[in-house]
């Protein structure tokens, strides 16, 4: 089935930031959610990155134009029945997803891909609730989506190889970098990159340098652009936490035991840049 609309769930940052680059790859783009103010607020948040684009000479201001007309808005999930390709992008949370995928799997017509962008759920368990295992796949982008060009392609137990050739071609279309992973709690990126983290929030927990001082080690010592606990804080805690999570939970070890200090930060509210305040105050 060739792929000339999809139908982006979730108007969140990564639903929106692959919505955009969708759009821009010449796809139409049917952008999803239950709050139409958030999805308004994304399409406004889209043509202002747009517009700077064109300020600097990456984009004309045809293309600007050309890529906000392939946007629509979208409050029903019923819109589902017009696409060739569906992504998800809701909360990282299982029972939201699974709830999803149900109605998904009502809604999409037959043979239509369902792709999950979850950064550490399992694939085969999300699979598994729908009568199409084999057309579901896991596709995670990096955030920000217009920026990062990894796409992790991550496959079910049931994922069939000409679903998986199908993704690979869709995400190298939207100028992307497939790669090629197998279903395991936290794929490859979060896999490595938590457990990073989290030893970071350990250091802290336990009194061996500031936040400043670990970033600056990380930074300058190891050439990270960004360092694990500023990083930490614009991914949002909560976020690194529930991947800690289903580290754990899926692997059993307590190499993947969340921070204590993690978990407090969680309860107080302080989820990084998002909520104002984390390692650092925004």
């Amino acid at each position: 089935m060739a792929i000339e609309k999809i139908m982006v769930i979730g108007a969140g940052q990564m639903g929106g930031g692959i919505a955009q680059v969708a759009a821009q790859a010449g796809l139409q783009v049917v952008l999803n959610d239950i709050d139409a103010a958030l999805i308004d607020k994304r399409i406004a948040f889209i043509d202002k990155t747009l517009t700077r684009n064109v300020e600097k000479g990456r984009i004309t201001e045809g293309e600007k134009q050309s890529a906000l007309a392939r946007l629509v808005p979208s409050t029903d999930l019923q819109d589902t029945a017009g696409a060739d390709f569906v992504i998800e992008a809701a909360s990282e949370n299982m029972d939201i997803k699974v709830k999803i995928f149900r109605r998904l799997d009502e809604l999409a017509k037959p043979g239509v891909i369902l792709a999950t962008n979850t950064s550490s759920l399992p694939i085969t368990e999300i699979a598994a609730v729908t009568g199409r295992p084999e057309s579901v796949i896991g596709m995670h982008f990096m955030n920000p989506v217009p920026v990062m060009t990894l796409v992790e392609i991550i496959r079910g137990i049931a994922t069939s190889d000409a679903v998986y050739q199908v993704v690979e071609e869709l995400a190298r279309t939207m100028g992307k970098t497939p790669v090629e992973v197998n279903d395991y709690p936290g794929f490859i990126s979060n896999r490595v990159l938590m457990p990073m983290i989290n030893e970071a929030i350990y250091c802290v927990y336990e009194g061996v340098a500031e936040p400043e001082a670990i970033d600056q080690v990380m930074k300058l010592g190891m050439n990270h652009p960004m360092g694990p606990l500023t990083l930490a804080d614009f991914i949002g805690l909560d976020t690194c936490l529930a991947i800690m999570e289903v580290l754990y939970e899926g692997f059993a070890d307590s190499k993947y035991r969340p921070c204590p200090l993690l978990r407090k930060m969680v309860k107080a509210g302080w989820l990084g840049k998002k909520s104002g305040k984390g390692f650092y105050a925004y």
